[in-house]
């Protein structure tokens, strides 16, 4: 299949100019081309000579002038003849197979490493997903029909990284069993559900709270449960957390920024009123995003609203 036909389709949509048809390849789970100028323009470019595509020089007063692509009635016949053809079974390419086939050659303690960053790989991948599938951006909504095309499509995306992190939890289940136990008990939540609002409880941890991939599990988390809602008890964090020339405190919460994750945390009075922490708690809190609090009934106020 050729970046042409995919222009084709998203020109069957909406006429566009090259650099719009770029973001939505980029933006795009599915549409895997890197959608790059050089690609773009010099499909448009064959595709005008053959007369599935018109041009439209648009002048703006204050801006460069932009060129607009619209679909020709020849090119929705090419795009109809594409659709109506027989697909082509999936491929199977992932380069982590072929980098697992010879790991038996690693320690236990490498292989385990190597599984576990690209299970933190597949972990980010899940999360951009669903952001993806949140925002829902360049989705067409003509009907439907297709709206719900489009939603399966991403359920599609997202079920498939879910099978790829299930499994490779089974490979470290079997590989090495009691690490997974110990693993399975690193984090002490609980699932609160009141009047049909529902929230993540961090209670404790075996390790800290010490790095910024700790803050994805918890982002993963949250989408496993389907929830935006997080409440993280003091114990859970590392004392880095509260050192502010660590940067690790402002890292964490940019994650749940980034992946729209509203966080609070519980955090006794001493501690939120030490001089630095109580500034940056003031500033915190007048956001949307996270927050700080003394008590579980206010976080969780705060969180349910």
């Amino acid at each position: 299949m050729s970046i042409q036909l995919a222009i084709l389709g998203i020109l069957s949509w909406k006429s566009s100019t090259g650099y719009e048809l770029k973001k939505i390849f980029e933006d795009s789970s599915f549409m895997y081309w890197s959608g790059n100028n050089n690609q773009i323009y010099k499909a448009l470019l064959n595709m005008e000579n053959e007369n599935f595509v018109t041009s439209e020089v648009v002048h703006q007063d204050n801006s460069p002038s932009k060129k607009i692509y619209t679909l020709t009635e020849e090119g929705l016949k090419e795009l109809k003849k594409w659709l109506v053809s027989s697909p082509e079974a999936p491929e199977i390419k992932k380069t982590f197979l072929v980098q697992l086939a010879w790991s038996d050659m690693l320690s236990n303690q490498e292989l385990s490493e190597l599984l576990s960053k690209y299970e933190n790989e597949i972990k980010l991948q899940l999360i951009m997903q669903n952001e993806k599938y949140r925002r829902a951006l360049h989705t067409p909504n003509r009907s439907d029909r297709e709206s719900l095309i489009w939603e399966m499509i991403s359920e599609n995306i997202i079920s498939t990284y879910n099978n790829e992190l299930n499994w490779v939890r089974e490979i470290r289940q079997k590989l090495f069993e009691n690490e997974v136990m110990e693993e399975k008990d690193k984090m002490n939540y609980q699932i609160r559900e009141i009047d049909s609002k529902k929230y993540i409880e961090l209670i404790s941890t075996t390790e800290p709270l010490s790095t910024e991939n700790d803050a994805l599990d918890l982002v993963a988390l949250c989408w496993e449960h389907e929830t935006y809602a997080l409440m993280i008890h003091y114990t859970a964090l590392s004392e880095d957390f509260f050192k502010l020339k660590t940067k690790l405190a402002g890292n964490m919460i940019q994650k749940f920024i980034n992946y729209g994750i509203k966080a609070a945390v519980i955090i006794p009075q001493e501690t939120i009123q030490t001089a630095r922490f109580k500034e940056m708690a003031m500033e915190t809190n007048k956001g949307n995003h996270f927050r700080l609090y003394e008590s579980k009934e206010e976080a969780e106020k705060w969180l349910l609203t």
